[in-house]
């Protein structure tokens, strides 16, 4: 009997997103700019850097399905929506809030393909969805008692985590029609110029940062959206989603605890007790709820 070798890339490829990802909502932070602008410039940033390797890819436009556009469409607008209304939380309470209410998103995935598409679900996943309500209830309702303002945010944050889910289930079809580089480069786009209509539209002023916003603007564009989401893009190409999706969980104790020492913020009890529900809620429905196929990633294998 031989042993395979372990293939390190993935997993390392996998860590790098995860660290990626975990700078988000600190970007836009110390970007100091409305929620809205920041995620424009984070999209903007993401579909210009990504614009080289899409004129040098052999994959055509014309080989795309007939119904492309109207999936990256709805996958764009599900982007903008969620950023926008994330990014714009940030600025209302905690980041270890925004990141953990955020991220129940695998919880509605799950309820959808429940209610609409008949999957049978393990006890363990009713289990883990009472522990995940049970928490985010747990921190909304002590910061909302505290100061009204949070609480606004941290519905924000909640609110996000819908329109994080439809990302995740549009994305599961249009992922059998397009590869993951033109895929995400499509979308960005789309979120791009809806965000950007968004801000023109309201007022919102999008020249007249310092120069720090702008590098902040920069490095959420080139970390968290480009490299973020194309490192754990290949790692799905070579690891299964029962591995990737729970892994990714370590995203949101990441974010929490850099958020301390560069943002300042702290966490009281109440909030480590609701946090840790969400952590064991989220994490019994990732094992217990796997949509996704394995199938290797066309542009990583």
């Amino acid at each position: 009997m031989t042993i395979k070798p372990i293939k390190i890339s993935p997993y390392l490829a996998l860590s790098i997103g995860i660290l990626a990802l975990s700078m988000t909502s600190i970007f836009v932070r110390w970007a100091q700019a409305p929620g809205t602008v920041t995620a424009v410039y984070r999209m903007g940033i993401s579909a210009l850097a990504l614009t080289p390797f899409i004129l040098k890819s052999k994959y055509k436009i014309t080989k795309s399905p007939s119904n492309w556009f109207l999936i990256v469409l709805i996958a764009g607008a599900f982007v903008a929506l969620d950023h926008g209304t994330l990014s714009t939380a940030v600025g209302l309470t905690r980041i270890a809030n925004c990141t953990l209410l955020n991220n129940i998103a695998p919880l509605w995935v799950a309820l959808f393909a429940l209610i609409i598409w008949r999957e049978k679900l393990k006890k363990w996943f009713w289990i883990g969805l009472m522990l995940t309500i049970t928490g985010a209830v747990v921190i909304f309702g002590s910061d909302l008692i505290r100061h009204p303002q949070l609480g606004l945010g941290d519905g924000m944050a909640f609110l996000s985590s819908f329109f994080y889910a439809g990302y995740f289930l549009i994305t599961q079809v249009g992922r059998k029609k397009l590869p993951a580089l033109q895929y995400i480069w499509s979308i960005n786009l789309v979120s791009t110029i809806l965000l950007l209509v968004y801000n023109l539209v309201s007022g919102i002023p999008l020249t007249g940062y310092s120069i720090q916003t702008y590098l902040v603007f920069a490095a959420a564009g080139l970390i968290s959206q480009t490299v973020g989401y194309f490192s754990v893009t290949y790692a799905l190409g070579h690891l299964p989603a029962s591995i990737v999706a729970p892994t990714m969980v370590i995203q949101i104790v990441l974010t929490s605890l850099l958020a301390i020492p560069l943002t300042g913020e702290s966490l009281s009890i109440t909030q480590l007790i609701g946090g840790l529900a969400v952590l064991g809620g989220i994490l019994l429905v990732n094992l217990t709820h796997n949509p996704h196929n394995n199938k290797p990633d066309p542009i990583t294998e």
